[in-house]
Parts: C-alpha cells; sequence; structure tokens
C-alpha cells in the first residue's frame, strides 16, 4: 500500500504544485476564505467525496467513505486562512491580493490535504475505513476550530490528524514531537487608572505610567520566583499608551500582552496569579485597574498512541534520514489544540527549509517553502490514516 501511495502522489506532483500556487495567489483573511472554499470545495468534489460547505462559516468538510460500513471517522485537520502582511518575495506566483499574504503555510497545509483526499479517493476499494477531511478558517485568529466543532464536524469521530510546516527543520523532513507540541495563549488588556496632575508635584497627584512600569516589571520578576520553572511561562507587553504631555502626569494607562504558558495546571492558575500582583501593586499606591484577561487555546497535548502511528509510518515511509524527532516543544499556539480537548490527535512538523537558499521565519512577508514536501507530507498523511484503520481492524 505504501508503494501505491508513493506512486500516486509522485503522479500528482506537478498538481499539487499548481494548486498550492493557485491558493498562495489568492490568499483570504480569517473568516473571509470564501474563494478558498470554493477552489476546495471543487477539487473534493471532482475527487468523487461527500462535500458540505459554509461549515464553521466559511470551513469545508469533504468526507471519504471507506469499504467498511461502521459510522467512525478519522478526521485530517488543515487550514486555510492567510495573514495581513504585505508580501515581498517577489515570486511569480505571489499574493494578488493587497496587504494579504500565506505566510503561514496555510496554502501549503490546505493542498496536501487536498493531496491526501486525492490519493485516498483512488484507493477507496482498499480502504479500510472513513476518512473526514476538515479545510478550516480562521486558526490564524484562533476561532475556527470552535466554529467547525460548533457545526458538529466531530460527531463520530475518532481521532484527529493534523500538520504545520516549519522553516527550521530541512524540505521533506517529518518532525515528530512526543508530548506537548505548543504552548496555551492567552491575551490581556490592562487599564491602569490614577490621578492626573502636574509633572513637577508628583506627590499630589498617582502617577499612572509609573505605576504601570512597576506592574511589568513585577510580574516578569515574579514568574522567575513564584512559577515552577519546569513549567516555564512567557508574558509579553507588546502595546503600552497612554499620556497627554510631557509635564502632565498620567492619570491612565492601557497596555496589551500575550501570556503562553505549556502545562495545563499551570494554564488554569495564570489569570488569578496576575490579578493578584496587579492588584498589589494598585493598592500600595492608591491607584485602580481594570483587567481584562481572556484564556485563548490551550497547548496540543500530541496523543501517545497517535504520535508512535505517524512516527512510524513516517520512519517506513521516508527512513530515520527524514525524520527528526524534536526535543522542544514551541511556545506558538495553535488552535488544533481545540479538537483535542474532545478527541484524542497529533499534529506533526512538515520541514520546508530550502537547501541552497535563504529561508524566512512564519509570519515574514518573504517567507517561502521548498514545495517537493508537499509530496513527502501527503504520503505521510495518506500513509497514517491508512494504517490507522488498518491497525483498528487488526486488533478487533
Amino acid at each position: 500500500m505504501l508503494n501505491k501511495i508513493k506512486d500516486l502522489a509522485t503522479t500528482l506532483a506537478p498538481r499539487l504544485i499548481e494548486i498550492r500556487r493557485h491558493i498562495h495567489s489568492h490568499p483570504e483573511l480569517s473568516g473571509q476564505e470564501y474563494q478558498t472554499a470554493a477552489y476546495v470545495a471543487d477539487v473534493l468534489s471532482s475527487c468523487g467525496l461527500h462535500v458540505r460547505e459554509a461549515i464553521g462559516q466559511t470551513g469545508v468538510v469533504g468526507e471519504l467513505k471507506g469499504m467498511n460500513n461502521h459510522h467512525q471517522w478519522l478526521a485530517i485537520r488543515t487550514d486555510m486562512d492567510a495573514l495581513p502582511i504585505t508580501e515581498c518575495t517577489n515570486l511569480d506566483f505571489a499574493s494578488r491580493n493587497t496587504g494579504i499574504m500565506h505566510a503561514c503555510g496555510h496554502d501549503v497545509h490546505t493542498t496536501v490535504g487536498l493531496g491526501t483526499a486525492m490519493v485516498l479517493s483512488e484507493l477507496r476499494e482498499s480502504l479500510p475505513g472513513n476518512i473526514r477531511f476538515l479545510f478550516q478558517p480562521a486558526e490564524e485568529i484562533a476561532q475556527g476550530a470552535s466554529w467547525m466543532i460548533r457545526d458538529g464536524v466531530l460527531q463520530d469521530v475518532q481521532a484527529i490528524l493534523g500538520v504545520h510546516v516549519y522553516p527550521t527543520i530541512p524540505g521533506g523532513v517529518i518532525g515528530i514531537r512526543h508530548g506537548v507540541l505548543t504552548a496555551a495563549a492567552d491575551d490581556l488588556e490592562l487599564v491602569i487608572i490614577g490621578e492626573s496632575g502636574h509633572g513637577a508635584r508628583p506627590h499630589e497627584a498617582i502617577d499612572a505610567i509609573w505605576i504601570a512600569s512597576q506592574v511589568i516589571t513585577n510580574l516578569q520578576q515574579a514568574i522567575s520566583r513564584t512559577h515552577n520553572p519546569l513549567r516555564p511561562v512567557v508574558l509579553t507587553i507588546g502595546k503600552i499608551s497612554g499620556g497627554q504631555a510631557p509635564n502632565v502626569i498620567a492619570n491612565q494607562v492601557k497596555m496589551w500582552g500575550t501570556v503562553r504558558s505549556l502545562h495545563p495546571d499551570t494554564h488554569k492558575t495564570l489569570p488569578g496569579w496576575i490579578e493578584n500582583i496587579v492588584a498589589n501593586i494598585c493598592s500600595t499606591y492608591g491607584a485602580k485597574y481594570e483587567l481584562n484577561y481572556r484564556q485563548g487555546v490551550p497547548s496540543v497535548q500530541n496523543d501517545p498512541a497517535l504520535t508512535q502511528l505517524v512516527e512510524s509510518v513516517a520512519l517506513a515511509a521516508w527512513g530515520s534520514d527524514r525524520v527528526q524527532t524534536l526535543s522542544e516543544p514551541s511556545l506558538g499556539a495553535e488552535d488544533f489544540s481545540v479538537y483535542l480537548q474532545h478527541v484524542p490527535g497529533m499534529m506533526f512538523r512538515l520541514g520546508v527549509a530550502h537547501k541552497d537558499q535563504p529561508n524566512y521565519p512564519l509570519h515574514h512577508p518573504q517567507f517561502e517553502i521548498d514545495e517537493s514536501a508537499i509530496v513527502t507530507c501527503v504520503v505521510t498523511l495518506a500513509y497514517a490514516a491508512y494504517k490507522y484503520w488498518h491497525n483498528c481492524h487488526s486488533s478487533h
């Protein structure tokens, strides 16, 4: 079966590159993936899959029935949205939509999902189980997975697989991470409310800027002294606004930040921990505060059995030279984790780094990938889907 999958994927390679370049040229922002969704639905329909559109607002679901008549499904999730970034690659197929770019590889993910559907549709008479392809919108704003789940995409789903490109791994290498893959990501908005006054008489005022600086400093120091260092937390205040004039003490400062963590127990404690520090500092100096803390997506926790399955499939397909065990998680976030609150799942990395040209990080205006990695990923996902159901039936 592996050789059949490889042959089909290799034959499809020119078509897959064509698909990827079309999607790359026509990026759409989160929740606005209308043309992308229509294109995906058309390709899936041409493969004979049962297609449902406008799932999760602008998502698409394609269903491929296997030989057996059971009602359980293996889901394969890929995302479709782009970023508000102006592309600077000078590629022939660069973005035609001003100020929007596929700078996170979701064009590759969508192509891989379609390629996997195309390959497995040719093998449906040998496919021992059902595959549900989820083409998800709005991953970049961490909303799409929740939208899709709300519309029932996990009904009768037994497990879910996902992939994300990675520009620091060589092109065509599969990255496997056992356990935690990504961080939980939260957002906060904090307003420090003081009392205005003359810059020459600070004792008559309550200086919101100075108090805000104390809050920022104390939060950073407290992380190292009050949190388990084996369960890291990263808190970044990325935007701050306050004050009217150089000689006027500010009565209000507003801050926006992001908080990243890896351990679920730590994630639960963060809102109360942050508010306690803010409240104590404001109370000490006579200020008030307003804190809006939004717990976002949890961390991706890879299922052990599914991780072992994908690792064994990748090794069988490509050998140990093209399979890399990832020793560290990423502090980036992925709303694939939302699916994992409902069903076991696993996400792996697809290396896309070029050998002979500069490689730029995700979300960079010059981000580009080694397109040969697309076939590698299609083979890996298609064979993993086949082996998943083959193993399930063999164990019964």
